[in-house]
């Protein structure tokens, strides 16, 4: 991967590329003007001396005045340190500021002279074969009476403009550094102005994307800047708004579906869970982390619920259905099913929420079974007292002896009936004060209670050598109804000594806890099977009907004792096995 640069080092080199640049190319630019300049100079410094030393020696080109030229071009010499040659039209040099003209041989051949010869002022640059260096010639031709008497040759080394050149590029050079220099400090002090702002808003959008949406960036100076990190402020305003408004929605959501006590699950159309509430989880046993993502039959396992959430997902209307979860005890359920849309009416999954109706069905099948019950109960008196009043009309009334016999009979149901009655009578009541909250509790000794069953059942567990054993404790104290929790444990012991064998032993006792007051009532019968023991509790209900008639027996005082202990803030429960016994145990508040 290309490593990434940062955007000062994308400018600041750029700006020191063109720096550089301009001020080579200025300087080249410099350096060429100057050496032409100084080219130009020197030319029209050479004519300047030409016609000057023209003006001298006019009237004395000829051979033999060479000897006075000559002495006059040494004098000159003094006086500057170009050459001056004085040469005749055949190419002799009559006079010579450097050189004895004895030395210098023929100069018509030199380009210069035979320029000038030819009537033209002429410059050439070449070396000199005399003084063996880089010179500057400058030729003017010497007219006389309009005849060419000769030409005058300027000459300067290249070397005092070289030199000067020399020293104005170093100059240049110098410049130009410190040109770069400070355009080098200029451009990094520009290009970190830019780069500033810049690196803000990295940092300010590097906050925003961190979720820290209340940062707002400073504006800067520059107006496209001061807008991008104006417009980057909205953004993230606007952005913290709807962040905050989706949050709401989702606790709001995440609340209702928490506080509901219906299971909801939300799947999409390849049948895959994408969300579930608490109450989903506990009727199922999951957990959302784990089926996330999963389909319904990995996360489910129940066809009837699997098949439900297929037909959801294939209709076009709500969906209603029942169903059933098998467990111990089994669960039923009530369903509802609809198609997500979106914005657009496109299906992208469905819901589903699912009532747990197994407590209606429970009531339902206890209604039931307690109109049957009531029914049968009823019927079972009402038919046999029937039946023996008919008899009786029927002639058996002649019989002394079997109209008294009936009589018994139909005496002996008529108070079963009744009792059914009584106890029917005194549980709805019980309901009914219990729900208006008219049921009067007081602080009273549980031995108090305790002494009024005792004397209550006494009789009744000596007549089947049935041991009684009370045992209140320390003074212990409850808030209660003493006339209701008296009838409460009263059926209690009533039930432990029908269903006791002749000899055997109950014990009813009261123990503080750290949480209640229990008060239990164990037997030594023939206890009760486990199925029996969450229904034991409803009206009617009867564990073994052929033994529970024979001892008597009208079939509530269970469900008295459950209302009783409900009526004093308490509950009752039982633990029984077959072959063991029963404790039966009344559970009261702590005052």
């Amino acid at each position: 991967m290309r490593r990434r640069r940062k955007l000062l080092w994308q400018l600041y080199p750029s700006y020191l590329i063109i720096v550089v640049l301009s001020v080579t190319a200025l300087g080249w630019y410099a350096s060429r003007v100057l050496r032409e300049l100084d080219h130009e100079r020197s030319v029209a410094k050479l004519t300047t001396e030409a016609f000057l030393i023209e003006k001298l020696v006019h009237g004395l080109w000829s051979v033999d005045k060479g000897p006075e030229l000559d002495y006059l071009l040494k004098e000159i010499r003094s006086k500057t340190s170009d050459r001056i040659t004085l040469i005749l039209p055949s190419g002799k040099v009559l006079a010579d500021t450097h050189f004895d003209t004895d030395r210098l041989g023929q100069h018509a051949g030199r380009p210069e002279v035979k320029k000038a010869l030819g009537g033209e002022i002429s410059v050439a640059k070449r070396p000199s074969f005399s003084l063996s260096r880089e010179m500057t010639y400058l030729a003017v031709p010497v007219n006389v009476d309009n005849r060419l008497a000769g030409v005058i040759r300027v000459a300067m080394p290249e070397s005092a403009l070289t030199g000067l050149l020399s020293k104005l590029q170093g100059e240049l050079l110098l410049a130009g550094v410190i040109i770069v220099m400070l355009s080098a400090a200029v451009s990094l002090y520009v290009a970190q102005r830019i780069n500033r702002p810049l690196a803000q808003m990295r940092i300010g959008a590097a906050k925003f994307a961190a979720g820290d949406l209340q940062h707002r960036l400073e504006l800067p100076n520059s107006e496209e800047f001061e807008a991008l990190a104006a417009a980057m402020n909205e953004m993230a305003a606007q952005l913290d708004s709807r962040i905050r408004k989706i949050t709401r929605q989702r606790n709001e959501l995440e609340a209702v579906l928490s506080g509901m006590v219906e299971a909801v699950l939300v799947v999409d159309n390849n049948q895959r869970v994408s969300r579930i509430n608490q109450a989903a989880e506990q009727l199922f046993q999951i957990s959302e982390i784990r089926v996330k993502d999963r389909t319904v039959q990995e996360a489910v396992r129940n066809t009837e619920f699997q098949r439900f959430v297929r037909r959801t997902l294939s209709s076009s209307e709500p969906v209603e259905g029942d169903l059933r979860l098998l467990g111990d005890p089994d669960q039923f359920l009530q369903a509802h099913g609809a198609l997500l849309k979106d914005s657009q009416g496109a299906a992208v999954g469905a819901v589903v929420v699912l009532n747990d109706v197994t407590r209606m069905k429970t009531l339902e099948n206890i209604r039931r079974d307690f109109v049957a019950n009531v029914s049968h109960e009823l019927k079972t008196p009402i038919t046999t007292i029937k039946g023996f009043l008919e008899t009786l009309k029927d002639g058996a009334a002649k019989d002394p002896e079997s109209a008294e016999r009936f009589l018994d009979i139909i005496i002996r149901h008529a108070n079963r009936l009744n009792s059914i009655i009584e106890d029917l009578l005194s549980l709805s009541r019980i309901e009914r004060y219990a729900e208006r909250g008219e049921i009067a509790l007081e602080t009273h000794a549980i031995e108090e209670v305790f002494d009024a069953v005792k004397r209550t059942c006494l009789k009744k567990a000596r007549h089947k050598e049935i041991q009684l054993e009370f045992d209140a404790g320390d003074q212990i104290y409850a808030r209660m109804n003493p006339t209701l929790l008296e009838q409460a444990v009263e059926n209690l012991v009533d039930n432990a000594i029908k269903y006791s064998e002749t000899g055997k032993m109950v014990r009813v006792r009261a123990v503080k806890g750290p949480n209640d007051i229990m008060i239990t009532v164990e037997d030594q019968g023939s206890g009760i099977a486990r199925e029996h023991l969450t229904r034991i509790f409803e009206r009617f209900y009867r564990v073994d009907k052929a033994r529970s008639r024979k001892v008597g027996g009208t079939g509530l005082g269970l469900a008295i004792v459950k209302h009783i202990a409900t009526a004093h803030n308490g509950r009752v429960t039982v633990e029984s096995s077959p072959g063991d016994g029963s404790t039966f145990s009344i559970h009261l508040p702590i005052e």
